[in-house]
Order: C-alpha cells, then sequence, then structure tokens
C-alpha cells in the first residue's frame, strides 16, 4: 500500500503558457554571389506581423522535468536598400521554432533552484529576401527544416511568496555550419496558486549551413506570458 507522502512525491504537475514575443528580427543568406541581409525592428514587429502562435507545456515529477516550447511567426517587411542601385529590400519570413527538455534538478533550497537540461531545437523556414528591383540572384531563399541538440540550464530564485525570477540558457549545434543558443530571463508574479504572470526578455539566434547558401537568423526583444499550473 502507497502512502500518503509517497503518493504526493509521484504525482505529475503541469503548466501550460500562452505568451507573446516582440523581438527585433535580423536575418541574413548568404550566397556565392552576395550576402543579404535584413532587419525588423521591435517597434515595427507588430505592423509587420501577419501571424503569430507562441505556447510552452512543461510537467514536473520529482526531481525530473520535461518542457516544450513552440513560436510560429509570419513576417514581410522592407527595409532601405544596401547601396544607390536597389530601391529596396524585401523579405518574407516564415519561422517555427520547437524546443524540447528533459531537466533534471541538481541544486534545491527554498530561495533557489537549479537544473540541468537535455534536448533538441527543431527549426523551419521559408525566408526569402529579395532586392528591388530584382537583379539576376537577387532573391535569396532558403526553405528548409532542422533538428539541432542542445543542452541548457535553468535556475529559479524565489524572492517572495508571490515574486520569482528564472534564468535559463542553452547552447547547441556542435558541428561544423551549426550553431544555436538561446538566453531568457523574466520576472515572474504568482497571482494565486495557478495562476502566474511572467515579463522579460528572450535572446535566441539560429546559424545553419544549407549546401553553398549560410542562413543566420537572430531574435531579441521582450517578452510577456500566463502560465496555467495544476
Amino acid at each position: 500500500m502507497t502512502t500518503p507522502a509517497i503518493a504526493q512525491q509521484s504525482d505529475w504537475e503541469y503548466e501550460g503558457t500562452i505568451y507573446l514575443f516582440a523581438p527585433e528580427t535580423t536575418t541574413s543568406i548568404a550566397t556565392p554571389a552576395r550576402t543579404v541581409e535584413s532587419k525588423l525592428s521591435f517597434s515595427d514587429a507588430f505592423s509587420n506581423l501577419d501571424f503569430a502562435f507562441m505556447g510552452a507545456f512543461g510537467a514536473s515529477n520529482g526531481r525530473w522535468s520535461l518542457y516544450l516550447d513552440y513560436m510560429f511567426t509570419d513576417l514581410s517587411f522592407g527595409n532601405p536598400p544596401p547601396g544607390p542601385v536597389f530601391s529596396s529590400v524585401d523579405t518574407a519570413l516564415k519561422t517555427q521554432v520547437l524546443n524540447g527538455y528533459v531537466a533534471y534538478r541538481v541544486y534545491e533550497e527554498p530561495s533557489v533552484q537549479l537544473d540541468v537540461a537535455a534536448g533538441f531545437r527543431w527549426f523551419d523556414t521559408r525566408s526569402t529576401i529579395t532586392l528591388q528591383p530584382i537583379p539576376p540572384g537577387g532573391s535569396n531563399t532558403v526553405d528548409d527544416s532542422w533538428t539541432n541538440p542542445v543542452i541548457g540550464v535553468r535556475a529559479r530564485f524565489k524572492m517572495s511568496d508571490r515574486w520569482a525570477a528564472t534564468t535559463f540558457f542553452d547552447y547547441g549545434g556542435f558541428q561544423s555550419g551549426e550553431e544555436t543558443w538561446q538566453a531568457l530571463l523574466t520576472a515572474d508574479y504568482a497571482i494565486n496558486d495557478n495562476w502566474v504572470l511572467r515579463g522579460g526578455y528572450r535572446y535566441i539566434t539560429v546559424d545553419h549551413t544549407l549546401g553553398t547558401n549560410e542562413f543566420s537568423f537572430t531574435q531579441s526583444g521582450p517578452i510577456f506570458g500566463a502560465t496555467y499550473r495544476f
């Protein structure tokens, strides 16, 4: 017969999060002919956003936890030309990012929790950067998906009954032409036992080689979300 204490330790706890990430976005595609870069500022992110969905799900049991984080963004925007020959640089950017982790708590005190994690980052993109008017080879496209292994660390600092801070960092790729990493810092406010509001800053970058083309993608900016724990 299982005692109440053991049964409580074996219970899974879950949380679901919906969030908004409104970043500055920098994309570049390097081909043997040229390198073309586009940049969308934070102030223009909402007006150039065609569609977005961002959410996360976590489950924990004792020292072990699982975590999934998904982002879908569809952006289209223009930039000033790189020289007098062109009138503009037009960018159409559709991306999906799925992060998955298995984490283990290596340190735990009432005010500090530290986890180490291992997992993957799946990245899917159709990115087209076009110089206007279009010269020969002036429209560069990356249409691909790939998965990189990542390792990470997460720390949570409890400052009061309602306030806490969370930091997260991961790094992956581990092969020539492949590199990705992200950093996340949030302040967390617990409204009650179930609801938590979060706000902070996120930086994520991905470098990928596809044949003779090199693709680079970076997003950085504020992040806000609401988490329901059950």
